[in-house]
């Protein structure tokens, strides 16, 4: 018998192990995205998926077990979303109207490392800057930058699009700011209310987001 047929199997053996390591390799040596610090503040403009901007001051706070968006709608309304680690949410104003919604998910604030097990799509160039790509569990898009490892651009499956215009590390909001105004307490029937409706008063697709958040991606 010629000894070719022998030969045979184990060079396709070796040559499936070669392309199969080589594979492995090449999945391992994507970059990972860095995760947030414990504590920064950044300034994000946003575009929600009807095409309204808002300016949004992002406090995140995660050895205090909390997070805070400040949302100023273009030439509308100042709003307040104060989120707690334990799952509740308080969302109001603090004009004259004195509205404000509580609200409860099933987790609290993101982790640092939400993004772990993340795709990596590869490179893009996006808002100047040569970023890599990550996207989560089918609905964030999330863009670094290559060189500094700072976020530069979210793009969300609900159209938001979020481009980061500052990114301070170590930055912590006084604590008196933390407090949510008096009326936001003894209104039960606030409680009860959709996250979705939430969401509206907010401007859009932050109540859907959140509720997202909640059920996948911070967990």
């Amino acid at each position: 018998m010629a000894p070719s047929i022998k030969v045979k199997p184990i060079f396709v053996t070796l040559l499936y192990a070669t392309f199969h390591l080589s594979a492995v390799a090449s999945k391992s040596a994507d970059p990972s995205p860095v995760p947030w610090p414990p504590q920064f503040h950044s300034i994000l403009f946003m575009n929600n998926s009807k095409g309204n901007l808002q300016k949004v001051d992002l406090w995140y706070d995660w050895n205090n077990g909390r997070n805070f968006n400040i949302i100023q709608n273009q030439l509308g309304k100042l709003t307040y979303d104060l989120e707690w680690d334990n799952g509740t949410s308080y969302v109001y104003t603090l004009d004259s109207n004195r509205e404000c919604r509580t609200v409860h998910f099933p987790v609290g604030i993101l982790r640092p490392n939400w993004l772990d097990g993340a795709n990596y799509l590869g490179q893009q160039h996006v808002d100047g800057f040569l970023c890599n790509v990550w996207e989560k569990v089918d609905f964030i898009w999330y863009y670094e930058d290559v060189v500094t490892k700072r976020p530069v651009h979210w793009v969300f499956f609900t159209g938001m699009v979020a481009h980061v215009m500052t990114f301070e590390v170590g930055a912590v909001l006084e604590d008196a700011e933390w407090q949510a105004p008096v009326y936001c307490f003894g209104e039960a029937e606030n409680e009860k209310r959709p996250v979705i409706q939430s969401g509206v008063s907010v401007g859009g697709d932050m109540g859907l987001m959140k509720g997202f958040f909640s059920s996948s991606v911070a967990q």
